[in-house]
């Protein structure tokens, strides 16, 4: 295997990195996190223990991945964004005697963010949701819902105001609701999509990675 590390990372014991993944100045990697081929994590990252994350990820510098983050293929993590995975957090016991212990515990939760998706620069990213497939969330939002697939969120708390697509232009823009059925193309490279009720599905041939939703299987559930 070949990694580009620099020389000032700090990687902890039980570390796994996959194939020509780079890990840039300063970056912090914790123990039992593993990293998967052909990623870039920039400076200053911080990756707590017991990370996900899958293969050609990009993570910009400054961002901190917490404890209970699993992140699929393809996803872009921008810079300065913020995970966190405890809802109502104390630093001590109810008395102040002692810290509260950093091992995960019942205040402990999930996020998962599936392949593609793009979460951008100054994000902070609630706990127990998750983030769907090539979903894009605008630069300084605050997420504390789950994002469906192909769905473009900003704000604070973020709100779905389109569609994107695999490429990451935006298909189909709304100001309220979203419509109750569309049909789409990419006015970029042309692939075509329908949504109902907010339910994004690929037209056409699909990838064998990553299969979607097809339109028959969205009407039928």
């Amino acid at each position: 295997m070949t990694h580009r590390i620099h020389p000032t990372a700090i990687i902890e014991d039980d570390v796994f990195l996959g194939l020509d993944t780079a890990v840039w100045d300063h970056a912090h990697i914790r123990h039992s996190t593993t990293i998967g081929d052909e990623c870039i994590i920039g400076g200053k990252v911080t990756i707590a223990y017991g990370v996900t994350i899958g293969n050609r990820v990009k993570i910009n510098s400054n961002a901190y991945i917490c404890h209970g983050v699993t992140i699929e293929d393809g996803v872009m993590i921008s810079a300065g964004v913020i995970f966190t995975n405890d809802r109502f957090p104390r630093a001590t016991t109810p008395n102040l005697q002692e810290l509260r212990s950093s091992e995960p515990d019942e205040h402990t939760y999930q996020t998962h963010v599936r392949c593609g998706a793009t979460i951008g620069a100054g994000c902070l990213i609630g706990c127990n949701i998750e983030i769907g497939r090539f979903a894009m969330i605008g630069m300084g939002s605050v997420v504390t819902r789950s994002v469906p697939d192909f769905h473009l969120v900003v704000g604070s708390s973020a709100r779905s105001v389109g569609y994107i697509c695999r490429c990451g232009f935006v298909l189909q823009r709304f100001d309220g609701p979203p419509p109750d059925s569309i049909r789409m193309a990419c006015s970029e490279c042309d692939r075509r999509y329908a949504a109902i009720h907010g339910r994004v599905a690929e037209m056409g041939i699909l990838s064998e990675d990553h299969p979607g939703i097809r339109l028959a299987e969205m009407v039928s559930t």
